[in-house]
Parts: C-alpha cells; structure tokens; sequence
C-alpha cells in the first residue's frame, strides 16, 4: 500500500486457542494501541471491519477488509492470486516464533539424544529400569543438518552450534554460513543429510518442499540417524518415513507437524517408542501472544502512516 490506510477497527478472528488466545491478543493491541479500536469477530461478521488478524484464510476475508495478517509464518493455504486481484494486503508473521521453535527443536534433540522420551514412557508404567549404556550419547559430539536456513533454521543452526554440534545446513539459495560447517544446496540434499545424525527440517511448504523429503532421501541418511520436523507434515512423505522406521532404516523420528492433523487416531506413529509425537506445539510459549502483539501494532502503525509493513506477502 503506497497511500496511508484507515485502519479504525482491527478484527482478530476468534481462531481457538492456539498458539495464543484471541482475547488475550486483542487485550495486548489494545494495550498497545490506543488510535484503534481491536475486536475479536467471526470470519462473517468484518462488515465494520478495516482488518483481520487470522490463523487460517478463510473465503470472506479478501472481500471484506484491506489487509490480513496471518499469526503463522506459514501461508500455503491462502489463496495469494485471490488476495492480489481483490488489492488486499497479506502479511505473516515470519521472525515471531523463530527463537520458540529452535529452543523446541533443540529440546526434541535432547531428549532422542538421552533418551528422556523412553524414560517418560516407563514413569507411565510404574517401571524403573535404566536404558543399556550405549544408548544415550552426547549432542556436544553429534552432527545435525538444517535443512530450511530462513530465520527457523538459523535460529536451530545458532541454538547447535552453541551446544558444540557440528552443524551443515541445506536452503535454496546463497547464505551466509552462520558458524555452520558446510551450506548445500537443496539439489544435493541426499549428499547433505548422508553424514549427520540429526536431520531438522525447518523449511516452509511450498510446491518444491512438498514431498522433499521422500524415500530416497531417508534412505541416504544414517541407520543411527533421526528426522525432526518442525517445518509442516507434508515437507514428509510420512508412509516413506514409516517404512524407513519399520525396516529399522532410522533410529527414530520426533515430530512436530503431520500429513494430516489432528494425527489421526489410526497413525501407527502413536505406537512407535522411536518417535516422539508433539501437536504441532514447537512454537507455544507463554509470551507468543506478546510477540505477535507487538508486529501486529508495528504494521498497523505503519499502515496508517502509509509506510511499507513487516513480512508483506502480497
């Protein structure tokens, strides 16, 4: 938006819970924000609506307001040719839940490191019973690849790197090596992953990641090797990765996000003592609400200024 933009009343579709309450949001804005007014409103009711603050796209927002602002970093699910025909402005909220997920990641390696997810499984049962000496080791002395170098896998890469792993990572295009050993180039990612002991995925769903990781890319990793995704299910070919489990391929999975979530009910990855299962949570903390608080009021500020926003989609 080249001119200034009224934004008067700002909407906060009533999304749920997750990954922040939108009442509480809207309390933040409007602690924040006294030259508008922040409102919590269905996907229907933006009649008197300037803007929308949404977790998901739904069909009415493109006719209804001037600008949404996607809480996700993720926006594969809005329609961006219908946006920019309609002149509605998209942002997301890429650089929010960056530190929140690498410290996720970093814990998921933790515990498949020391094996704090079996122990887990034991206090369930009343059972106390160390695992065999060989199985735990040290991360300071593993290796990880990164593959996603955007301000996730950086913020994975840096949390690794600290903790004396050695790190590689994998991304689309030229980056800067960030205390890393080695950047590949996504062309090459079965040579990428061969040598690690961690694979984190961290790259956003595009029509390239779909399916990036498949059957052959598991099968380039180590038989000692685990897969964390923290990036989206389908970045996975999740029968692949079963498959890979059940031939004892990889030592194991912790995952974050699925092909189809809630994960089903029937998902043999429920039963797997291999794989740690998180509801796509990598990114909830007690202060996300705050973080996105303060983006939202950034962007509307600079909006109403006719200033360019943070994180423009379209």
């Amino acid at each position: 938006m080249a001119t200034s933009t009224d934004l008067d009343r700002v909407a906060i579709h009533d999304w749920g819970s997750h990954p922040c309450y939108p009442s509480d949001l809207r309390d933040l804005l409007a602690a924040a924000d006294d030259a508008r007014e922040y409102v919590v409103r269905e996907a229907d009711a933006l009649d008197d609506c300037d803007a929308v603050v949404t977790l998901y796209h739904h069909d009415a927002f493109p006719d209804a307001v001037e600008w949404v602002h996607c809480v996700r970093s993720g926006y594969d699910d809005f329609p961006l040719d219908a946006y920019e025909d309609a002149g509605v402005l998209l942002t997301n909220s890429t650089g929010v839940a960056g530190d929140l997920v690498g410290e996720s990641a970093i814990a998921l390696l933790l515990s498949l490191a020391k094996g704090f997810h079996l122990y887990r499984d034991q206090q369930a049962a009343g059972e106390w019973a160390r695992l065999p000496v060989e199985r735990p080791f040290e991360l300071g002395r593993s290796s990880v690849c990164v593959v996603g170098l955007g301000q996730l896998g950086e913020s994975v890469a840096s949390r690794a790197n600290a903790l004396g792993m050695t790190v590689t990572g994998v991304d689309v295009r030229p980056v800067s090596q960030l205390g890393l050993e080695a950047v590949h180039d996504v062309t090459d990612l079965e040579h990428a992953v061969a040598d690690s002991r961690f694979v984190v995925l961290t790259t956003p769903l595009t029509p390239d990641t779909r399916g990036l990781v498949d059957a052959d890319v598991l099968a380039a990793m180590r038989d000692d090797a685990y897969l964390v995704n923290v990036s989206r299910g389908e970045v996975v070919e999740e029968d692949a990765l079963l498959a890979a489990l059940e031939a004892g391929e990889l030592a194991g999975a912790a995952l974050d996000v699925f092909e189809a979530e809630p994960l089903p009910e029937s998902s043999p990855l429920w039963e797997r003592s291999d794989v740690v299962v998180t509801p796509h949570a990598a990114a909830q903390s007690s202060n996300h609400g705050e973080k996105l608080a303060r983006l939202v009021e950034t962007n509307a500020t600079r909006l109403a200024a006719g200033r360019e926003p943070w994180n423009r989609v379209v």
